[in-house]
């Protein structure tokens, strides 16, 4: 029982290192290749992008970014749980805590270390996507709309990508009202242009998260074969959190009976699935696939809007009772 203990501390341990290390390459991305261009990206990044060039450069983007995570989780506690909110903090005090060192090195150097904004864009937003891919991989959270996506998400029908989408745009959108001394259509030659960069950034980064994720957010169904099956059971109970269904199978090349293990987890977990097979059973047969949506106790909740029917001699309308089921 000492095994499984030390191998569940050592797999934590480098996630939140590896954790550290996408926070660190986001940082690295954004304060040296994004901000020094004046580029305004989505997210709380850029919010606190808003208000540094909005203060005249007083006020640093790590505050805000750190003040407008605990403001949104203060918020969503009630809705989205303690769990997530405890694993938000981390990563929102880490990020806030790189991208503060390190802004104030980059911004005060004499010229951005690439000249040109669109390759400097693209290359920031290249690592500022691997580097939250890799924190979703290890399931860890920035904050930022992930925040607003998770409350939206549990109240309303709107899919979690197309929230952060619109929040996103949103908040590059809002870059054109920054102080510009000129008239409106010389504020429009100079912010249009530097909004687009914006787009492109915010995308890109969805992009790469995206790539390393394998669709982020979607479900994966395992089913698992080996001899070992009531210890990767358990396992998967007291560790990965997920329910495990056991099935009654037959080899048909030895017609042996065998024991299948059937379960559902998020895609950014499936690695831990992994790790917990492989460390009882190395010669486990195991399938992954894909499920575009997983609803139930520990996934996400049928948001269904119920029909009515109405009755005759206008009696008042009644709930469906076969879509009335969530």
């Amino acid at each position: 029982m000492t095994k499984p203990k030390y191998d569940s501390l050592m797999s934590n341990a480098k996630d939140y290192i590896m954790i550290i290390v996408g926070l660190m390459l986001y940082a690295v991305g954004f304060t040296a290749f994004i901000l020094p261009h004046k580029v305004v990206i989505g997210g709380v990044s850029g919010v606190g992008t808003l208000v540094y060039f909005a203060s005249g450069e007083i006020i640093p983007v790590a505050v805000t970014q750190y003040a407008t995570n605990l403001i949104l989780l203060a918020m969503a506690f009630r809705v989205v749980g303690k769990t997530f909110v405890m694993r938000t903090i981390f990563g929102a005090t880490f990020i806030s805590l790189f991208i503060g060192m390190l802004e104030g090195f980059f911004m005060g150097l004499p010229a951005p270390i690439l000249p040109d904004r669109f390759t400097s864009a693209i290359l920031g937003g290249i690592m500022c996507g691997i580097g939250v891919g890799t924190v979703f991989i290890h399931n860890g959270s920035s904050g930022g709309t992930d925040i607003v996506a998770a409350m939206v998400s549990k109240v309303s029908n709107v899919s979690i990508g197309r929230t952060i989408i619109f929040v996103d745009m949103s908040i590059v959108a809002c870059s054109i009202f920054l102080p510009f001394e000129g008239t409106i259509q010389e504020r429009l030659l100079a912010r249009v242009p530097t909004m687009v960069y914006g787009w492109i950034v915010t995308f890109i980064i969805a992009y790469m998260t995206d790539m390393l994720v394998n669709t982020n957010r979607q479900a994966a169904q395992f089913i698992i074969f080996s001899s070992k099956w009531k210890e990767i059971a358990t396992r998967i109970n007291e560790e990965a959190h997920r329910g495990v269904t056991v099935l009654d199978g037959t080899g048909w090349y030895t017609k042996a009976e065998v024991k299948m293990l059937m379960c559902w987890c998020r895609k950014i977990e499936s690695v831990t699935i992994f790790r917990i097979v492989k460390s009882v059973d190395e010669n486990a047969f195991i399938t992954q696939t894909s499920a575009n949506g997983v609803y139930g106790k520990g996934f996400d909740t049928m948001h269904v809007k119920m029909k009515k029917n109405k009755k005759k001699h206008g009696e008042e309308a009644k709930e469906s009772p076969v879509l009335s089921q969530k």
